[in-house]
């Protein structure tokens, strides 16, 4: 934990946090951002930022310590030791890049001709981060720097220490790239115009993962002096580099606002003077930091400081997105580039749905519901724009990135745990378009009906069909649930008896030859018959029928057998996404996130306590490289927070979770309407990680379920915890 951190938590620092807004009328007086570490997850794999922002903001203001390559998709690594500037927005754990835009660095007051010269070394000791500040100093030009945020604003604060001059470097090429080509090319228009002064306003198009504008309003408290326009650095750079002179004395500060919009920059300045109408840093920040405690106090957990900063730095990386670019008058520019209104108001993007529909979105449903209706609405219009849901969805565009649409999951799963302030005919529209419709990017339907199968990679896709299913059949489109229902069942076509695995299968119906189940491929990039993962690992993909899965493979014993060779086979790969590794399993890597959950399906209950114990203790940390993987989006650190509090929604749209075992003494959540549930863990300790028996409102409960409406019409659920487990033959559950 930094020292900022530390010393937060060592005071016991007390602030009074707004009631959540998920109807709990009761207010906090603890300060639950003093647990949280911005920097988990900063090293090379787990590819956070530890800037500022608000929950579900769009503007996310960060340093920058690289720009190029797979290594700086959140522009920070936390080994670094230069900083090239701050840019005002970012993206959590993912593995590709975009974002990054404006970048500003403060400088002394002298002219460099080169727009790589303005960087500058920083003392790690000088580096503090909390939820909604950020602040370091630059050693080259002896600048404090500070930032904080509102959801379309950044502020700014640099305290010049030295200089008799002073400057800033406002770099509008800049945006990370895969390679220094894209990195000098990326950007196609860039417009600026000094309105006056102390303002500058300006619109930027460019293009890295997906086709993006945006526009801006810079404004600052003292009126620039002088102003430099740097020469473009390649024949191909469209982005202007200016350099912004102060007359200020040294000591004195310089504060600067950046709002930013999606639509225009009148969009831009309504945004400003909504959200940030004075200059009042401290008290900017404070706001942040109260929103910030107005979601993480819905979750009050019993555990150790060391437990406590992993669980709140979990949930704060976990509302870092999806993130709403609606103005604050609800417009947004939508995949066809017009400006429209967004339903009720608001239109998030960011939308990493091959990561979050397993459980980040889940935990939505229990945590943030007020937002569940709008992340569906988003996706509806979004669909209604392209033709299909978003499959990733990055400020209102389409990515084309990973495989299947797990769009329909997130939508269905809603729908099924009764969340109304969406039209649903409208939304299943979405959902059937999207599974019947082809489009040349991802989807083929005329193959995948043909042969019963994709003939590559196509367990995503049977999950997907079961969801448009259960939605078709709450909805009473029967025809429809009997399309998707056999659709759904498409899997079984990619069983191979004879290896007892799912096997890529050529148009032919033959199998793929030779065959390696350990052979890692990414057929959503580079080729292979899997996306990030293996046989091993995609065979347990089957979220929705583990009966089906566990009579293919021969009943409990040989599918719990299967599982135990997949803990304990060695795994070799290169591939940087298949990471966090305990045998076979890759915890850094969603495929295999639900698979520990299995054993307590095949009653073996006793294997997912002990390896959830494992993964718990080995692939999270409070470290900046204590994340197994890319965060993607929370999803990493959904599955943390649900096992801790011992279940997984292992189907999602089920609205069921498989009964785990807790990973702290006790937890309680306040749900909406006023309602609480808690969690017991009696006995818990290092030894004590197995559950002997499970009571729900003090009743035996000894299904491997509990339901989302158990768990939100509030109640105790308690386990007694044992350092012995119980062998299948007499296992209750």
């Amino acid at each position: 934990m930094n020292k900022l951190l530390t010393a937060a938590a060592a005071a016991g620092v007390i602030i009074a946090a707004a009631a959540c807004s998920t109807g709990n009328e009761t207010a906090t007086e603890t300060d639950y951002a003093a647990y949280v570490n911005p920097f988990i997850g900063a090293a090379d794999n787990g590819h956070t930022f530890p800037g500022a922002t608000t929950p579900f903001g769009m503007i996310q203001t960060s340093p920058v310590t690289g720009a190029v390559g797979w290594r700086y998709c959140s522009e920070y690594v936390y080994s670094d030791s230069v900083i090239w500037g701050f840019t005002q927005t970012h993206l959590n754990g993912t593995g590709c890049m975009d974002l990054g835009d404006i970048l500003v660095m403060p400088s002394d007051g002298s002219r460099r001709r080169d727009w790589d010269q303005y960087r500058s070394p920083f003392d790690k000791s000088t580096e503090s981060a909390s939820p909604g500040y950020y602040a370091v100093t630059l050693s080259a030009p002896d600048v404090r720097a500070e930032l904080t945020a509102t959801p379309h604003a950044a502020l700014h604060r640099y305290t010049y220490n030295r200089a008799d001059s002073s400057a800033l470097l406002i770099d509008l090429q800049h945006g990370p790239a895969w390679s220094e080509a894209q990195y000098h090319s990326h950007v196609r228009l860039c417009e600026t115009q000094w309105e006056d002064s102390v303002t500058l306003t300006g619109h930027v198009i460019n293009s890295v993962w997906a086709s993006q504008d945006y526009f801006f309003v810079m404004q600052f408290d003292h009126p620039v002096s002088d102003i430099t326009t740097l020469a473009p650095a390649t024949d191909t750079e469209r982005g202007q580099r200016i350099v912004a002179g102060f007359d200020l004395r040294p000591g004195e500060q310089l504060m600067m606002k950046v709002a930013l919009s999606t639509t225009s920059v009148d969009g831009a300045r309504r945004n400003l003077q909504a959200e940030l109408p004075g200059w009042d840093f401290d008290a900017v920040s404070d706001k942040a930091r109260a929103d910030w405690n107005s979601y993480l106090g819905r979750i009050d957990v019993d555990g150790t400081d060391t437990q406590k900063t992993n669980f709140y730095t979990a949930f704060y990386h976990s509302l870092l997105q999806p993130n709403m670019i609606a103005d604050v008058d609800g417009s947004y520019r939508n995949a066809a580039d017009s400006v429209v209104k967004a339903t009720g108001g608001e239109f998030y993007s960011t939308f990493s749905l091959w990561d979050t529909y397993r459980a980040a979105h889940p935990f939505y449903t229990l945590m943030v519901p007020e937002r569940v209706d709008g992340f569906v609405n988003s996706l509806v219009e979004q669909a209604e724009t392209q033709g299909f849901l978003p499959i990733w969805g990055l400020w209102g565009k389409e990515t084309y990135t990973m495989v299947a649409n797990h769009g329909v999951p997130v939508i269905a799963e809603a729908y099924r745990k009764g969340f109304r302030g969406f039209d649903a005919d409208r939304a299943f529209e979405a959902i059937k378009r999207t599974q019947t419709v082809s489009h040349p990017q991802k989807s083929d339907w005329e193959i995948y009906t043909r042969y019963g199968y994709f003939p590559t990679d196509s367990l995503e896709t049977a999950y997907d069909d079961y969801a448009a299913a259960d939605m078709a059949s709450l909805l009473g489109r029967t025809d429809d649930e009997k399309i998707f229902r056999e659709r759904a069942d498409y899997y079984k076509n990619l069983f191979d008896s004879q290896t007892g695995f799912m096997r890529p299968r050529l148009t032919d119906g033959t199998w793929r030859t030779p065959f390696d189940p350990a052979s890692v491929g990414h057929s959503e990039s580079v080729g292979g018959d899997y996306t990030e993962g293996n046989a091993w690992q995609y065979t347990w993909h089957v979220q929705h029928d583990v009966p089906g899965l566990i009579a293919l493979m021969g009943g409990n014993d040989a599918f719990a057998d299967k599982l135990d060779s997949m803990f304990t086979t060695e795994l070799v790969t290169t591939q940087a996404d298949v990471t966090g590794l305990i045998g076979q399993y890759a915890h850094g890597n969603e495929p295999s996130h639900h698979v520990t959950y299995l054993y307590a399906l095949a009653g073996r209950p006793w294997r997912t306590q002990e390896l959830i114990r494992q993964i718990v203790d080995t692939q999270y940390r409070p470290e900046p490289d204590g994340l197994s993987g890319n965060d993607d989006c929370g999803q990493m650190s959904a599955w943390y927070m649900f096992s801790c509090m011992g279940f997984y929604p292992v189907d999602p749209v089920s609205a069921t979770y498989v009964i785990g075992a807790p990973q702290m003494p006790g937890f309680t959540l306040h749900l909406a309407g006023g309602k609480t549930f808690s969690i017991r863990a009696e006995g818990l300790s290092k030894e004590n990680l197995y559950v002997e028996s499970v009571t729900l409102n003090g009743k035996p409960h000894t299904s491997p379920y509990i339901t989302h409406d158990e768990i939100t019409r509030g109640g105790e659920l308690v386990f007694k915890m044992t350092d012995r487990h119980q062998s299948h033959k007499n296992n209750n559950r």
